[in-house]
């Protein structure tokens, strides 16, 4: 798993059956201070995360665990919004 903050949302009125209802996020992967590793993931919303937000990152077949999400063509979830991140100095 991985850290992300939320930048913004996806629109697709043509899309796979199984992603019906489903909010797909636009989420920067970041390090644990923040900076960006990875810009401009689509992922599945399974934690009503909101733009802004820190979330973790499920990818691969770790994406497609949960219920909401058995069977769909997911790459990506966010799983959790993400409350505190404490490093060690």
């Amino acid at each position: 798993m991985r850290i992300a903050r939320v930048t913004g949302t996806v629109t697709a009125t043509v899309k796979e059956a199984e992603l019906t209802g489903k909010t797909l996020l636009i989420v920067d992967v970041e390090d644990g201070r923040g900076k960006v590793l990875t810009p401009a993931l689509v992922a599945v919303d399974t934690c009503a995360a909101g733009v802004g937000d820190l979330v973790l990152l499920a990818e691969g077949s770790a994406a497609r665990l949960p219920a909401a999400l058995a069977g769909a063509p997911v790459d990506a979830a966010a799983v959790a919004v993400i409350d505190r991140v404490d490093l060690a100095d």
